[in-house]
């Protein structure tokens, strides 16, 4: 795609940009069913009118924005040519990261395309990827060191992502097996009354951990390997007293660790090993009083070698879009009200410390 001056006479500052569609790609796939794809293109650059006759697209506006339009076909086209289709949610974030670029606000090279089309795990039919920048300088961070703390709201893909890297480590032979463990922390006093035995009352904690594991490998593997050793999902304090070698580790909903577990947790690593902690700090359930390991480990750890700290925020929220702006909308009611750790902080009479 090449960006030309308008051939009539432009406007100060106005562009015209013209991209062809190579013959390989059907329309469709680049416009979208319905023009879904068109149309999110045309909210997204109301300063640039663009047309589409054949497999020919133009755009005339704003140099600027007619720029970014240029980049946003030709970064679609890099993504096209892998086999994987473009969607409107992929489309959006292509937007979004080549503004950021534009804005400088972005601080690395990453195209959309190299972020759209890096390929963690295929499995069952589909292929688990990055989706968002912040994604997938997590999952680098991942590759490149040995303890990666990952730290977001919901929905921002931290467990997944990681899952999908142990299960890649362990089918790839760079770890001999994988350890799943969370904190039982909403359990409690309950457990007790819960009927059945220790695991039948821990299972509702570790259930997303089975979920994730089933996206990833045939179920019926899945018995066979946690009865061979090689999955081992199991609550935290089963973790103590013990050194962890030739094994990717993950800890799930690590907010909900106190600083002596986070310690404990850490301390377990043995060589050939990787560890990935994930959680959010704006989602704690400990009792009111106990700090949260994830949220002090922040400031004891921050800038030692090897250890990567990733943090995801709303932009990364790859669930329902409502879901992000939830996020936004309660970080902006915390903010405004004196919250903290999603409890409200008390007023005028003196009360419990929060976390």
């Amino acid at each position: 795609m090449t960006q030309t001056p308008t051939a009539q006479t432009p406007a100060q500052g106005q562009a015209r940009a013209h991209f062809t569609v190579p013959a390989k790609h059907p329309m469709v796939t680049v416009l979208g069913s319905g023009d879904a794809l068109l149309r999110v293109i045309e909210k997204a650059f109301p300063a640039a009118d663009i047309h589409v006759r054949g497999n020919e697209i133009s755009a005339v506006g704003d140099a600027g924005e007619v720029a970014l339009v240029q980049r946003l076909f030709d970064e679609m086209m890099l993504v096209l040519r892998t086999g994987q289709p473009m969607t409107e949610d992929a489309v959006e974030r292509s937007i979004a990261m080549l503004r950021a670029s534009e804005n400088g606000e972005g601080d690395g090279q990453e195209t959309p395309a190299e972020v759209l089309t890096q390929n963690i795990l295929s499995s069952r039919g589909r292929t688990i990827r990055p989706k968002t920048l912040n994604q997938k300088r997590y999952v680098d961070a991942i590759d490149k060191h040995t303890i990666v703390f990952g730290i977001g709201p919901a929905g921002t893909g931290k467990t997944y992502l990681a899952m999908a890297k142990a299960v890649q480590a362990l089918q790839s032979k760079q770890v001999n097996r994988i350890i799943l463990t969370r904190p039982a922390v909403e359990a409690g006093e309950r457990l007790g009354f819960l009927p059945g035995t220790l695991y039948e009352k821990i299972d509702p904690y570790l259930r997303p951990l089975y979920d994730a594991l089933h996206d990833m490998l045939d179920p019926d593997s899945i018995p066979r390997l946690m009865a061979a050793g090689t999955i081992e999902v199991a609550p935290l304090a089963y973790m103590r007293g013990r050194t962890l070698n030739d094994a990717f580790i993950i800890l799930d909903e690590a907010q909900n660790t106190s600083a002596e577990q986070m310690k404990m947790f850490l301390t377990r690593l043995g060589f050939d090993s990787k560890i990935v902690i994930t959680g959010d700090v704006t989602q704690v359930d400990l009792p009111s009083g106990t700090k949260s390991g994830l949220r002090q480990v922040q400031d004891i750890l921050e800038g030692v070698d090897d250890v990567h700290f990733s943090r995801l925020t709303s932009h990364d929220v790859v669930r329902h879009k409502l879901v992000g702006r939830i996020v936004d909308a309660y970080e902006k009611y915390d903010s405004e009200n004196g919250s903290e750790n999603g409890s409200h902080k008390s007023r005028g009479k003196a009360g419990p410390k929060g976390l």
